[in-house]
């Protein structure tokens, strides 16, 4: 295996295919010569509606907000934009409890609103994918209201439910993600149901066939629509133990990682029985099915499974879902040694499907900040997106992630989220990464002519969209130009990944497509880093913002830099 020789902190690891980005034509004229699929390789952008662009001045994000700036999105270089829910819905949990999964919220505008954003995207080049929340409802959906009348009603085993113990007590152990017990008791029924989330999204039964048929014709009614695809939210949380088995209890060293912190009690278990069953890859099976029958159309689950890296390579092998990403580089560790061990694992278990990785979305803290601290280096956002983008699959890339913004600090008082404010204060909840988009320096940013729903911070406003814009230097400009870039590698899209021996904070690896190799490194650490080059010939790529000198087989890289090299033997 090749190595680098580190030498410490100051002293010390495929051919041109062009590919699509922008306009149609632009995506006619560059895309991809070996007839991949849109999706394999795809830069997939994630909208947040509610914090996008308010249009109607009520504070929220809306449809037309996000159809008056799809330029915007269309000129960063990206392939497909993901939309989180905008569906009907109370908006207990802000969208992830559908109350009607045909119908758009009025917050958010009318179906001839998303039906204006579909065909804008489709006319600028990019795909359209919406979030899907399969596993449970909102306790307002129809669905439930008329399954928790009675117990002989049509609908009455589409929900789990489960008789109390002798003593009153829950059927199980199994707890919520977000805190406490997983079941609520229905004195309508004289029942308890499942909710793996919050006490009012109820858990679908999808052991039942007419569940899973109901759901399935959802996702043909966005299909009919023209959507180019699914992000399948907690889609390992469709099916639960028949048997209600307790789930076993797990060492206190253990209950780290996975989306929630260790103080929750969540935590405390193996969740063996309560999702990830057997019976979902049949039903993944069927998604697929459903999905062939229409051209292009690709399906991302989101995995959070007590080992997620196999659940990914079993839910993407076979005719099951095309992409799968999970929470294993939504973790706190930045570090060379874990997102090498993370990528390097699942490469060994995934034989056949296809990752998407991600860094940061709307349940975690901002990269920037997460991995950067509360002051982070402005060379740190470039980089990032560098790197996440080189690895071998799909990338998405959430809002506000091209402009460098880092986590913003909401007090208390203006919490919106249920999870912030239930463990508030040793964990502060998801709004610091969901507050509103900065798109100019005004009081609001630009976001809303009325009050937002949550506050503007003002580390943000100075790094709006319209002085960015202006800055030709700006991390903004950066992201447009490395993902333009890495369109053209054929390397990055479709190649092989190795990785090479480095020592922290390094990271290097090659992409290699063909008869070509590209040696991508990368600099984690705030301290410049000299490496000598494992043998071969390489040569400096032309890549944006790439700020590593080469001399003969050394290179040099300043802190945060990223490198790429071509490679030959």
């Amino acid at each position: 295996m090749n190595t680098f020789a580190c030498n410490g902190p100051e002293t010390g690891t495929g051919p041109d295919c062009p590919k699509s980005v922008g306009t149609e034509a632009g995506k006619q004229a560059m895309g991809k010569l070996d007839g991949a699929p849109w999706w394999r390789g795809a830069v997939i952008y994630q909208i947040y509606p509610r914090s996008f662009l308010d249009s109607n001045g009520d504070g929220i994000g809306d449809l037309p907000g996000i159809l008056a700036r799809l330029d915007y999105i269309a000129d960063l270089g990206v392939d497909a934009i993901w939309i989180s829910p905008f569906f009907k819905s109370p908006m207990a949990d802000f969208g992830y409890d559908i109350a009607d999964y045909r119908d758009v919220d009025p917050m958010f505008g009318t179906l001839a609103d998303f039906d204006a954003v579909v065909a804008k995207a489709h006319a600028l080049g990019l795909k359209v994918m919406i979030d899907q929340v399969l596993s449970h409802t909102s306790a307002e959906h129809a669905w439930f209201k008329e399954s928790r009348e009675n117990r002989t009603n049509a609908k009455a085993d589409w929900y789990v439910w489960a008789d109390a113990k002798p003593d009153g007590s829950p059927p199980n152990n199994w707890l919520s993600l977000f805190g406490g017990v997983a079941w609520q008791w229905e004195p309508r029924r004289g029942q308890y149901y499942l909710h793996n989330f919050l006490t009012s999204q109820p858990d679908l039964n999808f052991h039942h066939p007419e569940v899973q048929q109901a759901a399935l014709d959802n996702l043909r009614f966005w299909l009919d629509r023209g959507v180019d695809g699914f992000r399948l939210d907690a889609i390992n949380f469709c099916f639960h133990d028949r048997l209600l088995r307790d789930n076993p209890p797990k060492p206190p060293e253990l209950r780290v990682g996975r989306g929630f912190s260790p103080d929750n009690p969540y935590a405390f278990q193996y969740h063996h029985h309560n999702n990830t069953q057997p019976e979902n890859v049949a039903f993944l099976e069927r998604i697929r099915a459903l999905l062939d029958q229409y051209p292009d159309a690709a399906a991302l689950g989101e995995i959070s499974s007590e080992d997620s890296l196999a659940t990914m390579a079993e839910y993407t092998s076979g005719r099951r879902l095309h992409m799968g990403y999970s929470f294993e580089l939504l973790t706190d560790d930045f570090s060379a040694r874990h997102i090498r061990d993370t990528v390097a694992t699942l490469e060994a278990r995934m034989t056949e499907g296809w990752p998407c990785w991600s860094i940061s979305n709307h349940d975690v803290q901002r990269v920037v900040t997460r991995w950067g601290g509360a002051q982070p280096d402005a060379r740190l956002a470039p980089m990032l997106c560098a790197l996440a983008a080189s690895l071998r699959g799909s990338v998405c890339v959430y809002q506000g992630e091209e402009l460098g913004l880092p986590e913003a600090e909401v007090p208390f008082e203006l919490l919106q989220d249920p999870y912030g404010i239930s463990f508030w204060p040793n964990f502060k909840g998801r709004d610091g990464c969901r507050t509103p988009m900065p798109w100019q320096d005004t009081t609001h940013a630009g976001f809303t002519s009325g009050t937002p729903w949550l506050p503007v911070a003002d580390s943000h406003r100075s790094r709006n969209v319209a002085a960015q814009s202006a800055d030709p230097d700006s991390t903004l400009h950066q992201y447009r130009h490395f993902l333009r870039w890495r369109a053209q590698q054929s390397a990055l899209m479709d190649g092989d990944i190795r990785f090479l021996d480095t020592a922290e904070p390094v990271l290097a690896f090659t992409r290699t497509c063909d008869d070509q190799t590209l040696l991508c490194v990368f600099n984690l650490g705030a301290a410049s880093q000299i490496l000598t080059l494992p043998h071969g010939h390489h040569t400096l790529a032309d890549a944006p913002f790439a700020t590593a000198t080469l001399d003969g087989g050394t290179l040099r890289l300043p802190a945060y830099a990223a490198a790429f090299l071509r490679t030959t033997d």
